[in-house]
């Protein structure tokens, strides 16, 4: 045990060196706000670029749910003159990639070219217009909240999709954090262009920036490739605060429904992305169920009593208190027996926390599978955009291996306790024994 200890802390040793040493993080911010955090990376001749906005569907109505999304959805199909097509043919032309990110805080936009000079030029100029000169053309509009609407019904009848609607509505309330990140069939209906602009105006300003940028270039023309970007945005100053989350009634509901598995989904405010308690529930729910086959979840109900193919946890951090969830599957006719026994389990962990071996086995799992989490530019560049938008550290990469590796069971059991009341919970069963 004492050879694997000192085996174990060489190699924390070594990945912390070695992330501090590879990803020299620079930051600055431009004149009209926007935030930068530029790696620059000359092994391959690629470059990577995100520009997030604080646009998720946290700034959604419940008169206009699904609003956002679709704002972020229309930005690559149709902008600054150009079609849709005409924008998919110049990025294949030069082998560009376009993504999007979206989720309760952020919309965002990521961008992979080859750094040479024709093809980088390209590239960013399609990039640009998307970014500032969005269209949302009529047709494509109404193509779009069709094929969203469509999809919505097709998912309306599935148990998972509505366990997990039932759960955040239970878990959220009014709290924009409840409202579904596509949105309702009568919102995204009613929804018109002039409504995606406003959300625009107001929303996708230099302001509310944050570009992330690793890859083939220097400093000055990571400035210069900033300034094409932003440059034409808006800088009004809007208020992207999310409200405070409220803690729900704790309550369960059963949903009938033909399915042979009832689908089960437990929840509760979980934490914020720059929580104290981070790290500690972080390891602590790699223990509990989200370390796959070794976590306890799955070794009690699954391998012990054989009540679920899949069980597991988990933690979503945003900026106020995303879900802590805990979700299975099970056989119709058993699904009260894994109800109980993982509500038992999460009450046990809660109560008296890990044991020193099912730590250090979490602690290596998670130190040792690091390096594959930062081996492209493109992970690392969404850590980058998450540590620009949430206003973590530089150093938070190299931090993250040390504070995993210092957190205590003791400290994971008094985070759990603070964070989780077992009988608090709010739980959805669909397909329930009728």
């Amino acid at each position: 045990m004492q050879l694997k200890r000192f085996v174990f802390v060489m190699l924390l040793s070594f990945y912390s060196q070695w992330v501090l040493a590879s990803l020299p993080i620079q930051y600055w911010q431009t004149s009209s706000g926007t935030r930068v955090y530029f790696v620059e990376n000359h092994d391959l001749p690629m470059l990577d670029i995100s520009v997030e906005f604080a646009a998720g569907s946290g700034m959604d109505t419940p008169s206009k749910s699904g609003r956002a999304n679709l704002v972020r959805h229309l930005l690559s199909m149709g902008a600054g003159g150009l079609s849709e097509d005409q924008i998919t043919t110049a990025l294949a032309d030069v082998g560009a990639q376009l993504n999007s990110h979206f989720d309760r805080d952020r919309a965002g936009i990521a961008l992979r070219t080859l750094s040479s000079e024709r093809e980088r030029k390209q590239a960013l100029g399609i990039l640009a217009r998307i970014i500032q000169y969005p269209e949302f053309p009529q047709n494509v509009l109404a193509r779009e909240k069709a094929r969203i609407t469509l999809s919505i019904k097709e998912s309306s009848s599935k148990p998972d999709y509505i366990a997990e609607r039932e759960l955040m509505k239970m878990l959220y309330g009014d709290h924009p954090y409840g409202l579904n990140d596509v949105g309702e069939i009568n919102t995204v209906n009613s929804l018109q262009r002039d409504d995606l602009l406003a959300f625009y105006r107001s929303y996708y300003v230099a302001s509310n920036a944050v570009i992330a940028i690793i890859g083939d270039v220097s400093r000055l023309e990571a400035e210069a490739i900033v300034k094409s970007l932003t440059e034409n945005l808006s800088s009004n100053q809007q208020k992207t605060e999310v409200p405070a989350v409220q803690i729900p009634a704790a309550g369960i509901k059963r949903i009938s429904h033909p399915a042979t598995q009832s689908h089960i989904q437990l929840a509760y405010p979980g934490l914020r992305r720059n929580d104290p308690d981070y790290f500690p529930l972080l390891v602590g729910n790699h223990i509990l169920g989200g370390g796959g086959f070794v976590s306890r979840l799955m070794e009690e109900v699954r391998q012990q009593r054989g009540l679920a193919y899949s069980v597991y946890s988990f933690f979503s951090p945003y900026k106020e208190q995303g879900p802590f969830q805990i979700g299975l599957q099970t056989k119709k006719e058993q699904s009260e027996e894994a109800f109980a026994l993982t509500q038992k389990i999460l009450t046990d962990f809660v109560s008296g926390g890990p044991t020193e071996e099912e730590l250090i086995a979490a602690k290596q799992n998670i130190i040792g599978g690091f390096p594959l989490r930062i081996d492209s530019n493109s992970k690392i560049l969404g850590y980058l955009a998450m540590i620009g938008f949430y206003n973590l550290p530089l150093t938070y990469l190299a931090d993250y291996l040390v504070a995993v590796e210092a957190v205590t069971t003791e400290q994971i059991r008094q985070a759990f306790q603070r964070r989780i009341q077992p009988d608090g919970m709010v739980a959805v069963i669909v397909g329930a024994v009728e």
